[in-house]
């Protein structure tokens, strides 16, 4: 599979009944909305633009910039909230290995997915979670679904006007809607009467109701916990191995533009073949990707090791460029720059983008790579990484911790209420800088978390993104896997800072509102780095009078 990353867009809270019918249109006289003003009366019809076009990801985008000005307007909410639903059915019907694998189940196999699921959840799910909760959001997904034009395209229903899917919208609303359920029996009850009414009304399969009672069912779920297709069970789990079959590149739609190239891994095919950062692939194997979504791109460009795509692309600077790529197995490195920076005080750099099986291996040989050519301080990069293994950044603290509690974590049942201490043996003593972003989330964040409450080095850039959950990772049927958040984590002094973040010692402002991708050639201007490499400057002028 071609390596990328993207944001995971599931949303939590049982809708309420003020976008009832909306389909794409808000309800803007909902009851209990406050009165608005015209910016944002205007912010709202733009969403609901970006929506009637299909434009989920503008969409998502203009509703949480709305909200950021607009927190408690209930239209933005829920425009938002539709957006990111949408999204996500979009994304399982261009997701080959949920038509191969799970559109192909008999009811009966579909309906046990569904208990296994539920049965799941409520075993070990950080909070306990009710049966209304989850039914209503799959009757919710269900409602959305009749007006998904990639759902209805695959039960050849092409007139989302006709009456039969207005009937059907309207009787979920009206028999279904936050209906009470006392319990998974009841539950399956609820599921299987709408599968067979949408069946015998508009001629869709059971199966697929049924699977999205299954996924949107998840969106009860906090935002770090969801089902995985096989596809995205071994997306999961080649993150977690830091190995991929593709041609090493991290992407993203750009509606117009096509597939802009974040990044491109080192000794990668897409290295080999010219490709590199800010270039735009506008063709795959011949078919135009100007507008298509990530995920759907991303399918066309994975396949198995050794066969080919041809790609045509445009380059930073404007050329129009084609080639042939043959697709293998490209390693993720955790350290993909370690270096002195400033040679005459022995100033280290190290950047961890990820924490993977071999993050601390990757470590120890870096330090030691640094040590040989004279480090006596550090700084440790860890902006823009959003986590991995908590084991993994367990490893790698107590490289630079000597004693006392790294991390522990607390969950509902006692099998997730752990305390990870620190080993004096092999320890750094050296006196680091670390730096993180937004972006710094989960095991990067336990590491801030442990270097502030151990005073073991000062903290440089902006707060970071605020994820301190853990999420284990539950094989189910038919290849698939269930992300579960089943624990939260504290850092040494017993801190949570979910949805807060942990604020820097030292705040620099950030440069530019694009995120860019750290290299070796813009360490020379990086505002963090720089006023990294000012401070252990001045430490090492403290130590040598």
């Amino acid at each position: 599979m071609s390596w990328f990353r993207k944001s995971c867009l599931l949303c939590s809270g049982v809708l309420g009944t003020a976008l009832v019918l909306s389909q794409v249109l808000v309800v803007t006289g909902a009851p209990g909305s406050e009165t608005v003003s015209d910016e944002v009366r205007q912010a709202v019809v733009s969403g609901a633009e970006f929506e009637r076009s299909r434009k989920w990801s503008d969409a998502i985008v203009h509703y949480r910039d709305a909200l950021e000005v607009w927190p408690e307007n209930e239209e933005l909410q829920y425009g938002l909230r539709r957006a990111k639903f949408h999204m996500q059915i979009d994304r399982r019907y261009a997701d080959a290995s949920y038509d191969k694998s799970l559109l192909k189940l008999s009811e009966r196999e579909a309906t046990e997915l569904l208990d296994e699921v539920l049965y799941k959840i409520h075993s070990h799910y950080v909070e306990s979670l009710s049966s209304t909760f989850f039914i209503a959001h799959g009757t919710e997904s269900v409602y959305l679904a009749l007006n998904n034009e990639a759902f209805l395209d695959n039960h050849q229903i092409f007139n989302t006007d006709q009456p039969g899917l207005k009937q059907a919208r309207r009787m979920l609303f009206e028999e279904y809607w936050n209906k009470p359920v006392s319990g998974p029996d009841a539950g399956r009850k609820i599921v299987l009467d709408v599968a067979n009414r949408l069946e015998r009304d508009l001629g869709i399969s059971k199966v697929s109701v049924i699977l999205e009672y299954v996924f949107g069912g998840c969106n009860a779920l906090d935002d770090y916990s969801s089902y995985l297709t096989p596809t995205k069970l071994a997306d999961l789990y080649n993150n977690i191995e830091g190995e991929f079959v593709g041609l090493g590149i991290e992407m993203k739609s750009e509606a117009g533009k096509g597939i802009h190239l974040i990044e491109i891994l080192p000794e990668s095919p897409a290295e080999a073949g010219g490709l590199a950062g800010g270039d735009y692939i506008t063709h795959i194997d011949g078919i135009d990707v100007l507008d298509k979504p990530t995920d759907e791109s991303a399918g066309l460009i994975t396949g198995k090791s050794g066969s080919r795509v041809h790609l045509n692309w445009i380059t930073e600077d404007g050329q129009r460029r084609e080639g042939s790529f043959t697709r293998r197995a490209v390693k993720v490195k955790s350290v993909p720059i370690a270096k002195i920076i400033d040679q005459q005080n022995g100033i280290g750099y190290l950047r961890l983008s990820g924490f993977q099986r071999t993050t601390a291996e990757e470590f120890d040989a870096a330090l030691n790579q640094l040590n040989r050519q004279g480090m006596t301080s550090l700084i440790w990069d860890v902006r823009g990484n959003p986590g991995g293994l908590l084991t993994a950044a367990v490893e790698v603290l107590d490289r630079l911790i000597d004693h006392g509690v790294l991390v522990s974590t607390k969950g509902r049942t006692s099998d997730q209420n752990w305390k990870y201490s620190a080993h004096s043996a092999s320890t750094w003593k050296l006196p680091i800088v670390l730096l993180i972003d937004e972006n710094s989330a989960s095991a990067s964040e336990i590491v801030a978390g442990a270097i502030r409450d151990h005073n073991r080095g000062m903290i440089v850039g902006r707060k970071s993104y605020g994820k301190w959950s853990v999420q284990s990772i539950f094989p189910v049927s038919q290849n698939c896997g269930l992300r579960l958040t089943t624990a939260k984590f504290y850092s040494p002094n017993g801190h949570n800072h979910s949805k807060i973040g942990i604020e820097p010692d030292v705040v620099v402002p950030r440069e530019s509102q694009e995120y860019l991708r750290v290299t070796e050639k813009s360490l020379a201007t990086d505002a963090d780095v720089l006023k990294a490499i000012e401070m252990l400057q001045e430490t090492q002028l403290t130590r040598n009078p």
